[in-house]
């Protein structure tokens, strides 16, 4: 049973995928996000669930609410937010799940085993807070990172309270905090060498995720307890 139900999510998935050859660039990725997320959620859902067909509709649920659109408010905030970070070393992008991502380095974020934010942020996360106001139908994901220095005893809970930071911030700045996860990835997931000084300024950044979720799928907040988090 669970090897045909997973055949056929992955069947519907292809067709899917298929019939967005006509659409823009926009909403082929958010038709394939929703249609591959859904799918994807069948499968896993099939192949954990207890019962393999109830497993797979709520899979395909979670899947579908999964997705993010790239709406104007979307786009108007990576506007904004490229503009006030104009010549800081931010980089501000567009993921291809459709999520605003922002990739805030250690010279204006955090000292070395620091977790408090420098003066140079607080501009940014201004700025950022205003974005998230005018779009209740966003969520945060802030995720801190340390460079490795140190061991993880002391790098996993500094990441973790980096990201807290940055999240303590923005809720001063009047966006709810049920609106805002946080984790920390310690050391683990370096983006430059940090055998020189230059790589692990690199390395010690925090990186914000924004999603805005449709409407139809919107779900009651909760406050999430933030967590230092293992990289898979």
């Amino acid at each position: 049973m669970r090897k045909h139900i997973v055949l056929a999510a992955a069947t519907a998935a292809a067709l899917f995928i298929s019939g967005c050859a006509n659409m823009s660039d926009t909403q082929r990725r958010t038709a394939t996000g929703a249609g591959v997320g859904a799918a994807a959620g069948a499968v896993l859902g099939a192949v954990t669930g207890g019962r393999a067909g109830t497993g797979a509709v709520i899979g395909a649920g979670v899947g579908a609410l999964g997705t993010y659109i790239w709406s104007q408010n979307m786009e108007k905030q990576k506007r904004e937010m490229e503009q006030a970070t104009q010549g800081t070393g931010v980089n501000v992008s567009q993921t291809a799940d459709n999520q605003l991502k922002l990739d805030i380095p250690s010279d204006i974020s955090f000292d070395t085993n620091r977790s408090d934010i420098k003066g140079n942020f607080a501009p940014i996360l201004d700025r950022f807070a205003e974005g998230l106001r005018n779009n209740p139908n966003a969520e945060v994901r802030i995720i801190g990172h340390t460079d490795s220095t140190g061991s993880d005893a002391i790098n996993n809970p500094l990441s973790l309270d980096r990201a807290n930071s940055t999240r303590n911030y923005l809720t001063m700045r009047g966006v709810s905090g049920a609106r805002i996860a946080t984790e920390g990835r310690g050391s683990h997931q370096p983006v430059a060498s940090n055998d020189s000084a230059s790589g692990r300024a690199m390395n010690r950044r925090v990186e914000i995720f924004v999603g805005e979720i449709p409407q139809q799928h919107q779900q009651p907040q909760y406050q999430q307890q933030p967590q230092y988090q293992q990289p898979r």
